[in-house]
């Protein structure tokens, strides 16, 4: 097959090459019967792939990507037949064929050899709702809970929220396809539970969590370390050793500021597995045109030492965290259209978000920042190589 390169962006000597994942692609489990088979599946998922690259969301527009491109595409990939598989086949391969948890290693350990990384330690863990996927008169869809390397920019896993239970209880078959060993995971306040800290330390790894009132006993512990102490005539009570970080920013019309006081909890005095250390995360937003201001407070705990996790540290994987939202939820949502794409069939709605996560993940591997602004640049660079 002939080979189509996407350069990466302001960085020598790193490329996409379709006919390398094509290659790779194919060691996948085909479970098509061998008569009849016209496309192998790595074929078919390098098409996908590359319409995907290319700008295209929802099934249909990815069948009439490849298709308008019958020709090109029957040359690049040496297609005896010379026609391009039908939107049927495509649902089929997505939906049936390919075992999902093999495409998904596949595409990330793909990245992982071509590109590197996955090495750093702060794992991000938090769940989306595929809204296409929600049946008319009912409020629940697909709902995927992922573990994301912020980093990174990589999905490591994502599994299936079953209609009948919740990510606290998705959580654990999560963590157990993890390798925590001195990694630290982030999530936010719902799972903030014994069970899943637990689960964390006993595979050698830490957490960072929010506390707020679904667990009230901890969270009122927690603040009882920030209230000063009472004093009197003749005596006092010194301050708690504390360390404290600030970070600010001027950028999209505000103003941002976070304040972050950390403290040990070197007496044991909150009664929760693995806990070291407590923090309290102050917030405070103003807008420019408006001059309105807003503030919150937030507390949390971590199991990092003090030599791990000082205030700076843990403030940034506070604010790292988000990158979940911002970097993979809100992508796949807005610029890869995953809400608005009508998609009834839960294995192939699954099988599209985990190949919306491999282009997320190599856009950032090749250096863009804008998604939209990447899929324009190789729809225009493709278009140039399948036609010259």
């Amino acid at each position: 097959m002939q080979c189509i390169i996407l350069k990466a962006n302001e960085v020598d000597g790193i490329v996409f090459n379709l006919a390398d994942l094509a290659q790779y692609l194919n060691q996948l489990t085909d479970r098509r019967d061998n008569r009849g088979k016209v496309y192998d599946l790595g074929t078919i998922l390098s098409m996908i792939v590359l319409a995907r690259l290319s700008g295209q969301d929802k099934p249909y527009g990815i069948f009439e990507w490849i298709k308008n491109r019958q020709e090109a595409l029957a040359t690049i990939f040496s297609l005896k037949r010379k026609r391009t598989p039908c939107l049927n086949t495509l649902r089929t391969i997505l939906g049936k064929v390919v075992s999902l948890d093999e495409l998904e290693q596949a595409l990330r350990h793909y990245l992982h050899l071509r590109y590197g990384g996955q090495s750093s330690v702060f794992i991000c863990i938090d769940g989306k709702t595929m809204r296409g996927t929600i049946p008319k008169e009912y409020t629940q869809g697909v709902h995927l809970l992922s573990a994301y390397l912020a980093e990174d920019g990589i999905v490591l896993k994502q599994v299936a929220v079953e209609s009948k239970e919740n990510e606290i209880s998705a959580s654990g078959p999560l963590l157990d396809e993890l390798y925590l060993k001195d990694k630290v995971v982030c999530a936010d306040a719902l799972h903030t539970q014994r069970a899943f800290c637990v689960q964390i330390l006993s595979s050698g790894g830490a957490y960072l969590l929010f506390a707020k009132k679904n667990q009230s006993t901890l969270l009122a512990d927690i603040k009882q370390f920030f209230v000063p102490p009472r004093q009197a005539t003749g005596w006092h009570i010194t301050h708690l050793p504390r360390t404290v970080a600030t970070w600010k920013n001027k950028s999209h019309g505000r103003i941002e500021r976070r304040t972050l006081t950390l403290i040990a909890d070197d007496d044991r005095f909150v009664d929760w597995p693995g806990l070291v250390q407590v923090f309290k995360l102050e917030r405070y937003t103003k807008k420019l045109t408006t001059g309105v201001e807003t503030s919150e407070i937030v507390y949390g705990l971590t199991s990092c030492a003090v030599h791990k996790a000082d205030a700076s540290q843990v403030l940034a994987w506070t604010r790292l965290y988000w990158q979940i939202e911002n970097g993979v939820h809100h992508r796949r949502d807005v610029t890869l259209q995953e809400d608005a794409t009508r998609i009834a069939k839960p294995p192939l709605a699954q099988a599209i978000s985990i190949i919306n996560n491999f282009v997320i993940g190599l856009v950032n591997k090749l250096g863009y920042a804008n998604l939209a602004s990447a899929r324009r640049y190789f729809d225009a660079s493709i278009a140039v190589q399948m036609f010259q």
